[in-house]
């Protein structure tokens, strides 16, 4: 009986994993699982964990080392390579992992790193499930079919330069809205701009020297009118809850083209009443965002870390302040915009103190409809460096949106833009 008791208690307790020099993911024995929320690394408890989603990745942060908790209950360092889990969407991580960075580490690339353990003989992850959608499972893409769909749309729309942009994105970069023009469904990117208004630390399509790689390339050219009109018509006029999309990964900010994006909304609406028209967008224009709003726009999601002026300016570096925002924000919900925020959400700054009170401050006069909950991907050191610092505990990733969905019952949290019928 003894025997099974502790074999149980084996089982059930959080061990911490790391990489070795080959690249096996070993566990770390009778060294506790961590994960860590803004520079502190902390035990995880059961509770703290769900099991390793199956389309999650794992990967190596390479220059740091793993941690754990020893049996006395000091921090110890592993000798061997910090492990993270990049999670699919739909999962919001509570816990990035735990580390110790060496000296001279260059920049990590820009990916949501989440701490990942051995719980109950498999690995877990610090995360909690914030939205089901099944049509963003990776396993609706990247099929076998989809370069002959990319030809085929090709020649339905010849010399249309978008359509090759999402193709490339479609193929090459595995981007999920630039597949869905070929294969005929739900939300279609429709990337419009080449500049943007903003710096952001975190800009997945341009970075300056001093950061990693970008993961895209952003488009070098301008659509027409023309062009993002049959597009529109296109995907909006034969796909099941069809959404087409301004503001993608692969470019800037796409209220600077409002003019064309404004009359390609005029142009497809004079053909089909067909489908949602959307945008991504920082909002930091008014004056674009206005045009485009009343062009017909249907529902707006914004990107936003903060809704604190420091820690706005921080992280996007931006030509305009965040009251432009406030104002994009409070025109498009005056005229019927479905408004949603993309809260980049990084465990350890977001749930500060301050940042919730700012919340719930901007809540209260701005009643958007929804929050959908995105991992930062960034260098944690390079992030909390240029961020400002910490006042005091944080309140944690569960409590921060439980306390906004106690205040704002009617505040939708989730990880997805949603089909809307407006």
């Amino acid at each position: 009986m003894k025997a099974k008791a502790a074999k149980r208690a084996q089982q059930s307790e959080i061990t911490a994993v790391y990489a070795d020099r080959r690249g096996n993911i070993c566990e770390a024995e009778g060294v506790r699982g961590c994960g860590r929320i803004g520079l502190s690394n902390i035990p995880l408890r059961p509770d703290d964990l769900i099991p390793l989603p199956e389309s999650a990745d794992l990967m190596f942060m390479p220059d740091h080392l793993a941690v754990g908790q020893g049996a006395d209950g000091a921090e110890e360092r592993i000798a061997g390579t910090a492990v993270a889990a990049i999670l699919p969407q739909g999962y919001t991580r509570t816990h990035l992992p735990a580390f110790d960075r060496m000296a001279g580490a260059a920049p990590l690339p820009l990916y949501g790193y989440t701490a990942v353990v051995s719980h109950c003989g498999r690995l877990c992850v610090a995360a909690v499930y914030t939205d089901e959608n099944e049509k963003w499972d990776p396993a609706n893409y990247n099929g076998k079919e989809l370069k002959k769909l990319v030809r085929r749309t090709m020649k339905e729309l010849p010399h249309n330069r978008i359509v090759e942009q999402v193709g490339n994105c479609s193929l090459n970069y595995h981007c999920l809205t630039a597949q869905n023009l070929f294969y005929r469904r739900w939300e279609c990117g429709v990337p419009t701009s080449p500049v943007c208004n903003a710096n952001c630390l975190g800009c997945i399509s341009l970075q300056s020297s001093e950061c990693c790689p970008s993961p895209q390339e952003r488009i070098t050219f301008s659509p027409t009118a023309e062009e993002i009109a049959e597009v529109g018509i296109y995907h909006l006029s034969i796909a099941p809850d069809g959404i087409i999309s301004f503001g993608q990964g692969c470019e800037g900010e796409p209220s600077l083209a409002a003019d064309r994006i404004a009359e390609g909304i005029r142009q497809v609406r004079a053909v089909t009443q067909r489908g949602q028209i959307n945008m991504n967008s920082n909002a930091g224009f008014p004056a674009g965002m206005r045009k485009i709003v009343d062009a017909g726009l249907d529902s707006l999601r914004v990107s936003i870390i903060s809704a604190r002026d420091e820690s706005y300016d921080a992280y996007y570096r931006a030509s305009y302040p965040l009251d432009n925002v406030k104002e994009s924000l409070r025109y498009a919900l005056d005229h019927g915009v479905y408004v949603s925020l993309n809260l980049l959400h990084f465990p350890g700054f977001t749930d500060r103190v301050k940042e919730l009170a700012a919340w719930q401050e901007f809540f209260r006069a701005l009643p958007v409809q929804m929050i959908q909950m995105r991992n930062l991907n960034i260098d944690p050191t390079l992030f909390l460096q240029t961020m400002p610092e910490a006042d005091g505990a944080p309140v944690g990733t569960r409590a921060f949106m439980e306390a906004l969905h106690a205040e704002f019952p009617q505040l939708v949290i989730g990880s997805f833009s949603h089909y809307v019928n407006n």
